[in-house]
């Protein structure tokens, strides 16, 4: 169905905005199974669409198809599941995801859908469940997630729940998403730590941020394993300094404007997808997690 079809059959419309990590430094590896990570998470206005529609089955359904993944395990779906015991409101809901942000890609697409499932139901249901509280739930369905119920570019720490908001210029960038996706699970699980990393200091990047000195400790292993992936990356190196997000398969360079990167994406290797971007100071429905909208 088109957006204004949803609209018209009782859906409301919110946006999950995609993020960008502008460096990520892997410190140890905890007794859980995590890691304890620190990075710059940075919102940009690359978005899935989240339609969401109460109704009176009480039941929690998503009306859209998705091949790549099964509705049980939907993080969109176990966000609303998450959510229910903490209404009133014997309401069901209906969830039609249209997807944009490529899938294993590093950009948080489903953790983000995942968090703007939350904000609107705890908005639809009354939940009143505050910021905080919905971060808490929020890690329960992932170590991203709790950054988009933030809802500001962040310093995070620990597994990425530690968060401390960080100013970042104004700022266009190239993504370029390779056809090949990769497994966060997979990546952490090859990483060689032989022991404990020093933590950065927050300090040193308040009033810097030279993209040659933001690296991504995943990288190197990724672009080891999947040279397609790899093929990708030293395209995109010819015109800045290009930077894995997360655990991959994204790279994006930052741009000198919008025209510069719409002329690249013109030119960007066979069965990959280009995206120019602007960076986001907050999330879309920031407001709204703090009922002021």
């Amino acid at each position: 169905m088109q957006a204004n079809e949803l609209r018209e059959n009782g859906y409301k419309e919110f946006l999950a905005p995609a993020k960008l990590n502008l460096f990520l430094h892997v410190i140890n590896k905890r007794a859980d199974g995590y890691h304890n990570i620190q990075t710059i998470f940075h919102l940009i206005d690359l978005y899935d669409n989240i339609f969401i529609r109460a109704n009176k089955s009480g039941l929690i359904r998503r009306t859209s198809e998705h091949a790549n993944i099964q509705e049980i395990d939907d993080l969109s779906i176990k966000a609303a599941h998450l959510l229910k015991p903490f209404t009133e409101n014997q309401s069901g809901v209906d969830i039609f995801i249209k997807k944009t942000i490529p899938m294993g890609g590093g950009l948080g697409g489903g953790s983000s859908d995942a968090a703007t499932t939350l904000i609107a139901l705890n908005a639809l249901w009354q939940c009143q469940l505050t910021q905080k509280e919905l971060q808490g739930l929020a890690l329960k369905l992932g170590a991203d997630v709790p950054f988009f119920i933030f809802g500001q570019n962040a310093w995070a720490e620990g597994v990425g729940q530690n968060l401390t908001p960080f100013s970042i210029p104004p700022q266009d960038y190239l993504v370029i998403a390779p056809k090949e996706t990769v497994s966060t699970r997979e990546v952490f699980e090859s990483l060689e730590l032989t022991k404990d990393r020093i933590p950065l200091k927050i300090a040193g990047f308040s009033n810097e941020l030279d993209p040659g000195n933001l690296v991504n400790d995943l990288e190197k292993g990724v672009l080891k394993k999947f040279k397609e992936i790899g093929l990708v990356f030293d395209w995109l190196k010819q015109f800045g300094q290009a930077k894995m997000t997360g655990s991959g398969s994204c790279f994006f360079i930052p741009l000198g404007s919008a025209d510069e990167g719409k002329k690249l994406v013109e030119k960007k290797p066979e069965h990959t997808l280009g995206f120019v971007v602007k960076g986001l100071n907050n999330h879309p429905h920031f407001n709204l997690m703090l009922g002021t909208e």
